[in-house]
């Protein structure tokens, strides 16, 4: 079995346990983030940390370690498992409150974990043929009301788009704001190629500022292809050239139909094959941070 980093312990997973009084598991009150290891390469470790710092301070949760000791669990956990490509999920709770009450400052005893597992995120036949989405009737969040930069242990929004999205039959859902405009997916930002300049909502709009969607950015900036952020409607998904969507997870996955709508020519286009080409060699190679050490 899998060993688990549980606040200052590494435990077998079987023995991995927090107390049922813990504020993440009476109220989601926690933060959470995914990372990516790739043949011992730990995709843009830092950046994943430092946002995992960005939430804490936004929802005024004490982080127990600093920045270079969570690369380190990282890093350990990842050795323990004998693991060089594999999924990374750390999650920080509020600890335990006494009770019932909803006062987070009575909390005590934050726990922090790492999990490592080995993982393969979509079947390869889905990178090849593209993936079908269609828009559901959950609104994203209001940033006003909960910014969808602190990725917290409260998931429910996301959750009930998977679930919208496997009843209607597809892959993933396309979620929209509440004014209407194209936020992001279940887990994925989305992005579309009109005339060959590729387009992407902003995070004003509701999106994650993607660890992802930055190093896709990045990368189609490097090849000269130029990059917009820009209010995205469902029209423009609809008469797009291509779309593809960007996560920890998926990487970078094509959409070929959207409500019903083919989109291009019902394959993966030429935009989306180049990137997610470039992004594979990109993981391989761009981070020092690595799990043999």
């Amino acid at each position: 079995m899998n060993w688990i980093f549980i606040n200052g312990e590494y435990v077998r997973q079987e023995d991995a346990k927090i107390s049922i009084y813990d504020h993440s598991f009476l109220f989601g009150d926690g933060i959470f983030e995914g990372i990516r290891a790739y043949s011992g390469n730990v995709f843009r470790l830092r950046e994943h940390v430092l946002r995992l710092f960005d939430s804490a301070k936004a929802l005024l949760l004490p982080v127990p370690y600093t920045v270079e000791q969570i690369e380190n669990i990282v890093l350990e956990t990842l050795s323990r498992n004998k693991l060089e490509t594999a999924y990374i999920r750390l999650i920080l709770t509020r600890g335990e409150g006494g009770g019932f009450s909803l006062d987070p400052f009575i909390c005590k005893d934050p726990q922090f974990i790492c999990i490592t597992v080995a993982f393969d995120a979509f079947p390869e036949k889905y990178y090849n043929s593209g993936i079908e989405i269609v828009t559901v009737p959950t609104r994203r969040n209001r940033a006003d009301v909960l910014s969808p930069q602190v990725k917290s242990l409260n998931y429910l929004n996301n959750v009930l788009v998977k679930i919208e999205a496997i009843n209607a039959g597809v892959q993933d859902g396309l979620m929209l704001n509440t004014e209407g405009f194209v936020a992001e997916g279940t887990t994925q930002n989305v992005f579309f190629v009109k005339n060959g300049i590729i387009c992407t909502p902003p995070c004003s709009q509701g999106a994650l500022e993607g660890i992802t969607r930055n190093a896709v950015m990045e990368l189609a900036a490097g090849m000269g292809i130029t990059v917009k952020e820009q209010t995205v409607t469902r029209h423009d998904i609809y008469t797009a050239d291509e779309v593809f969507m960007t996560g920890t997870a998926a990487e970078i996955i094509g959409v070929v139909k959207v409500d019903g709508r083919v989109i291009g020519n019902g394959t993966p286009g030429e935009y989306t094959r180049r990137l997610y080409q470039t992004y594979k060699m990109f993981v391989l190679g761009s981070e020092i941070h690595t799990a043999q050490h």
